[in-house]
């Protein structure tokens, strides 16, 4: 059975109140088409767990723009002014996380684990209303897993089975988020054929991935 759907189908997959995870760094590694698709759905009171919120006209920051979130999860949004007003005027809630400490709630989530134990975030607001466990006598907080309904990510070749492969730093977050949701889509900048992509290229499994959409914006 194909994987491949259409960019408007992917979006549709998004319902309204539902956790979504994007893929991305500041807008590099980010499924624009999707996300461009998604601002088209009308969407609404999602929460976002990604790295960052993007630009104001890139990346998930676009959704922002568009008051599809409910609640923000990220490790800063500072290069979103709209994320910033918006969270200043109780409109969407931002919860801002450690980038480590967030990628470790991921990774837990994909893993299987309980959470992650941390000392960061200690003695600041972080730690407020979370359980602190002592290790050998030192103190730390338990981080729990973030999982979504909705995973949407990009890499630069994806073969039809899904098996991803990842150009630089677009690797980032996606290839974690994979793992971590109910329902993961990936948009391809380039779709080639089951075997194209010799075994040491392959950065994340197709086993992860439920749905393909052909970006068709190779390097």
């Amino acid at each position: 059975m194909s994987k491949l759907i259409s960019i408007q189908d992917a979006a549709s997959k998004i319902k309204d109140g539902d956790v979504i995870m994007v893929g991305g760094f500041l807008g590099v590694g980010c499924p624009e088409k999707i996300i461009d698709a998604l601002c088209e759905s009308g969407a609404k009171d999602l929460t976002l767990i990604c790295n960052d919120s993007g630009f104001i006209d890139k990346g998930p920051g676009k959704l922002v723009v568009n008051k599809q979130f409910r609640k923000i999860i990220a490790s800063h949004i500072g290069t979103n002014k709209e994320t910033g007003r918006q969270m200043l005027a109780g409109e969407t809630e931002v919860v801002l996380t450690p980038q480590g400490t967030l990628i470790e709630q991921i990774r837990c989530a994909g893993f299987g684990l309980g959470g992650v134990l941390t000392r960061t975030g200690l003695g600041t607001e972080v730690e407020k209303g979370k359980e602190k466990v002592i290790v050998d006598g030192e103190e730390f907080l338990l981080e729990k897993p973030l999982r979504a309904d909705v995973a949407i990510l990009f890499a630069n070749r994806v073969d039809h089975f899904g098996n991803m492969n990842f150009h630089g730093s677009t690797r980032n977050f996606n290839e974690i988020m994979a793992t971590a949701a109910d329902l993961t889509i990936v948009e391809a900048g380039e779709l080639v054929e089951v075997g194209e992509l010799p075994p040491d290229h392959v950065h994340t499994p197709g086993i992860f991935i439920d749905y393909i959409v052909d970006g068709g914006h190779a390097l």
